[in-house]
């Protein structure tokens, strides 16, 4: 066992999305050594499986497995990072195969770290139970209408509660390498590489995606209504009651979105409904009735007629061309 001041294992699930994989790994190798060697002197890794046999990312590029459970001794690693799949049901289907190393990693005092949908496979094992947690806000009402009893960390990138860490994916797994590395090795440590990486610098936890902004304009009052928008989606929160959360009239609200894009807040929000559920009939196998739930309908019937009027099909007829 080498002697560096924080050690991780990596678990990437079968599926998972590389981004955040390759950029959390590169700020590991940046920090762990002087200069550009590499070498793991101040942080160390290993790449985990349950066999040896490599990991297929969702892009196709295989992964190499350093090592499995029966080759090392978990008790000398600080935190056990999971990469989720491509998928949030993916993720949860793998908890049967990978729960007995997750609980077992958990009950001898580890850190588990849930990278993207990984969320999905702690949960589903009840390994976050009494955490909050950072769901990627595509699958905030996915994971809300899933496990209703967690408390999700909303708008923010990641997430540290004690013993359990999670991270919404993405590149924003670089920035939780730094908030991690900067409590063991100090901020200088923890931020060498970020020039080489072309990261201007760690964002905070509660930083706000520019690219999330739906304005040109960057009208803040739209912005935070379409933000509450996409996190109320299953609730049957008003129209008004949203605008009130602004400090506007459910008028001065109307105005505001009829100049930016030419519909009303309630048919924007309609339309924000029915892309997530048809997003979900692609990419879910969950039935109807659980989709009607996490979008907010009462009746799947008139959401039918509703996503039929909008796509010129219905929802079972999507999923088939699938």
């Amino acid at each position: 066992m080498n002697s560096a001041d924080v050690r991780f294992l990596l678990l990437p699930l079968p599926d998972f999305n590389m981004l955040p994989f390759g950029g959390f790994l590169d700020k590991l190798r940046f920090s762990a050594d002087d200069a550009d060697h590499s070498q793991q002197r101040h942080c160390s890794w290993q790449v985990i499986g349950l066999n040896t046999n490599p990991v297929i990312s969702s892009s196709g590029i295989p992964i190499a497995i350093q090592s499995t459970p029966a080759d090392i001794n978990l008790c000398q690693y600080d935190y056990l990072v999971i990469f989720g799949c491509r998928t949030a049901r993916q993720s949860q289907q793998q908890a049967q195969n990978y729960g007995v190393l997750l609980k077992h990693a958990a009950a001898l005092g580890i850190t588990l770290i849930s990278i993207d949908n990984a969320c999905f496979t702690l949960a589903e094992l009840g390994l976050l139970n009494d955490h909050k947690v950072t769901v990627h806000w595509r699958h905030i009402n996915e994971f809300s209408h899933a496990y209703p009893r967690l408390e999700i960390a909303s708008e923010q990138l990641y997430c540290i509660d004690h013993k359990r860490i999670s991270c919404a994916g993405g590149s924003a797994a670089i920035d939780l390498a730094i908030a991690i590395l900067s409590r063991h090795l100090g901020q200088t440590w923890a931020i060498k590489g970020l020039a080489d990486m072309l990261v201007d610098e760690g964002r905070n936890q509660l930083h706000q995606l520019r690219s999330r902004q739906h304005t040109l304009q960057h009208d803040h009052h739209v912005d935070r209504t379409i933000a509450l928008m996409q996190e109320l989606m299953a609730s049957n929160t008003s129209i008004e009651q949203l605008a009130n959360h602004t400090g506007l009239s459910r008028r001065q609200l109307d105005r505001r979105f009829k100049q930016h894009f030419n519909l009303t807040a309630h048919q924007y929000w309609l339309e924000i409904r029915l892309q997530h559920l048809h997003w979900r009939l692609l990419n879910s196998d969950h039935g109807l009735a659980i989709l009607t739930d996490e979008v907010g309908f009462q009746d799947s019937s008139y959401l039918c007629k509703v996503f039929r009027q909008r796509f010129n099909l219905s929802p079972g007829q999507l999923r088939h061309q699938r």
